[in-house]
């Protein structure tokens, strides 16, 4: 899957005490992600808040619950209210992870890993077939953020390289998660970043990490509570050096900070896609 945009843009997660600013807000370009489990109602305020705000500014869906890498397929009824929002509000894009939530009928509410074994890469290339199918057009895979080395028959990269080439998605490079995957486990990101396909990456997203306290550092873990720290920013530049300007997308989920300090993100990660369009024209 080849994925081209002409002029790429920064966006921000969408909070509900972040309604009223990111409504008013006029900024270039600006865009934001809502996780479509949040908006699965016949109606209310979220709703509401989501047509007006989508009356002026792109959206992308972003799920979390529908556990691509479990066991079980897609949910058919999950999927239906996907569909839903999906001819309601028109996103720019639709994203899910490599990760599983739901089993024999429980849901947890986290993403869980997934092994990386040849049996879990035939049943979520089937998983992310059915979602692609019963939406009627292309997901975005998102990279995990690992912590301990669990079952790798096959490199995770590899999983995702082939699962685009199976399946027909695209990619969503969590460039924080890879920071923190490489941190804990030891791999080499320049090696994971030749192994996927450039092309095929739809989306990044950008967020903060903490160590963790009792392991003094040693442990990294994707809370994205804190502002992107500085690897990140420098791993986020070399990436787009590397395969191009991709929309990116500043996330925060805990200790969520004024509006104002988020836009101040988002107005970074908008500068580095810019200055990469405007070597792309030079070039041209």
């Amino acid at each position: 899957m080849s994925i081209s945009e002409t002029s790429p843009s920064a966006g921000l997660g969408l909070k509900p005490e972040h309604y009223r600013p990111a409504l008013d807000e006029q900024a270039a370009g600006l865009w934001f992600e809502v996780h479509p489990e949040n908006y699965m109602s016949a109606g209310g305020p979220r709703l509401a808040w989501l047509d007006a705000i989508r009356a002026s500014k792109p959206v992308s869906l972003h799920g979390v619950g529908l556990s691509l890498g479990g066991l079980e397929p897609p949910d058919p009824a999950h999927l239906q209210r996907w569909k839903a929002l999906l001819d309601r509000y028109e996103p720019v894009r639709i994203s899910e992870h490599l990760a599983w939530s739901v089993h024999s009928g429980t849901y947890f509410p986290d993403l869980l890993p997934t092994p990386m074994t040849r049996a879990a890469l035939d049943r979520f290339c089937e998983h992310v077939d059915a979602m692609q199918t019963a939406l009627g057009r292309p997901v975005l895979i998102e990279n995990p953020s690992r912590y301990l080395p669990l079952c790798e028959e096959i490199p995770e990269a590899d999983f995702l390289a082939e699962t685009v080439r199976r399946t027909g998605c695209g990619l969503l490079l969590d460039v924080n998660n890879l920071h923190v995957s490489a941190h804990n486990l030891g791999f080499e990101i320049g090696t994971w970043l030749d192994t996927i396909p450039g092309e095929a990456v739809g989306e990044i997203h950008l967020a903060g990490h903490e160590a963790d306290a009792e392991l003094g550092g040693e442990l990294l873990i994707d809370t994205h509570g804190a502002p992107i720290a500085d690897p990140v920013w420098s791993l986020y530049e070399a990436v787009i050096a590397r395969i191009g300007p991709r929309p990116v997308l500043i996330e925060r989920d805990n200790n969520i900070p004024a509006f104002g300090e988020l836009l101040a993100e988002r107005d970074r990660a908008q500068l580095v896609l810019e200055r990469a369009l405007q070597s792309e024209r030079a070039r041209a």
